[in-house]
């Protein structure tokens, strides 16, 4: 089933036309951009956005079609979980991720009933660039990034692969990692704070980043004010390192038509895709748990609050998601937490 609020998704056998029946790569480019626009993670949702909106993104698509090859794609996301408890449900990736890696793989299959060479995704996940920034141990982030490969080679997910600072510097220590990349490809933070003043796309990502970091902030014994003035100032860091991670990407892929699970105007050099429902932009699976309602519906919560909305689900024994508590007892649940609940919770949480 596709994320909430998503058109349906299928993968039936592709059908190649024959020479004289294939529609010009411009026009083939326009039809594959169509399947994307449904998804779009906009920051200007009002606009009526259609494929000729995205010259950009346009022509790298018809490249690929008219050499004949599959369509790449690159989406610098999936980074690691929240270190705030009240957010996520442990460390490791769960139900939230298993259907944003599956309704992204669906998305190229669905791109490979128009375009026969098909389409690939690599998740670029850079939890790495910016661990120190954000307080979660390089370990923790290994195992998150190990896990997430593992699950598209169960569940699989033959159109994505994974992109890492690993395969880029291999087993050099991560802070050395870092310091190159952030050497050679970040921006100073003069740039952005200049940027930050001029562009409203740039401010808007700065407040986002700035309020994330408040909130996953866990155990800071100052005031108030003074953690909103360190979160200011490593949102700069994780930006310079985002920006980094971004133009390494483009390095390596350089044809590849750029995704982005940050909200984009129509026409800039990222396409911004949604993952699943939430009622804000700027959530991610990362960042939430998953709640299934009783309507069939799937939406991503800080786990607090689907905690008080539904019951929880294991998965092989760690923490998945949540059921709406309206829901009929026994209607398709997974493993359900017996009367220990309580004792079974922290458990499950301490294993992750």
């Amino acid at each position: 089933m596709p994320p909430v609020g998503t058109a349906p998704v299928t993968t039936a056998t592709p059908v190649t036309p024959t020479f004289e029946d294939r529609p010009s790569p411009d026009r083939l480019a326009a039809r594959v951009l169509g399947l994307l626009l449904p998804h779009r993670r906009a920051a200007d949702p009002e606009f009526d956005a259609r494929p000729e909106h995205f010259p950009l993104q346009l022509a790298q698509l018809a490249e690929f079609i008219a050499a004949d090859e599959p369509i790449v794609l690159t989406l610098p996301g999936f980074p690691c979980k929240s270190p705030n408890p009240a957010k996520v449900l442990g460390h490791l990736p769960d139900e939230g991720e298993r259907l944003s890696l599956s309704f992204l793989d669906g998305l190229c299959a669905e791109i490979g009933r128009l375009h026969a060479p098909g389409a690939r995704m690599l998740i670029c996940s850079d939890g790495h660039i910016f661990g120190d920034l954000i307080n979660v141990p390089d370990d923790h982030i290994d195992a998150y990034s190990d896990a997430l490969t593992a699950m598209i080679a169960r569940e699989g997910l033959t159109h994505l692969d994974t992109f890492d600072l690993r395969a880029v510097l291999g087993d050099l220590p991560y802070d050395e990692k870092r310091t190159r990349v952030h050497a050679r490809y970040a921006p100073s933070v003069e740039e952005l704070r200049e940027q930050v003043l001029a562009e409203e796309e740039t401010l808007r990502l700065y407040r986002g980043i700035t309020r994330f970091l408040t909130e996953d902030t866990v155990g800071f014994t100052g005031t108030r004010s003074a953690l909103q003035r360190e979160c200011r100032r490593r949102a700069y860091g994780v930006i310079q390192r985002s920006r980094a991670w971004g133009e390494l990407i483009a390095e390596h892929h350089p044809r590849a038509v750029r995704l982005s699970i940050h909200p984009q105007p129509a026409g800039a050099a990222k396409f911004g895709i949604r993952l699943l429902a939430a009622a804000d932009v700027w959530t991610t699976p990362w960042h939430s748990s998953v709640l299934n309602r009783a309507d069939g519906e799937r939406e991503l919560l800080r786990s607090d609050e689907a905690a008080r909305l539904g019951r929880l689900v294991l998965r092989d024994g760690r923490p998945s998601h949540y059921e709406d508590h309206r829901e009929s007892h026994g209607q398709g649940l997974a493993e359900n937490l017996d009367e220990n609940l309580a004792e079974g919770l922290g458990e499950a949480r301490r294993s992750c």
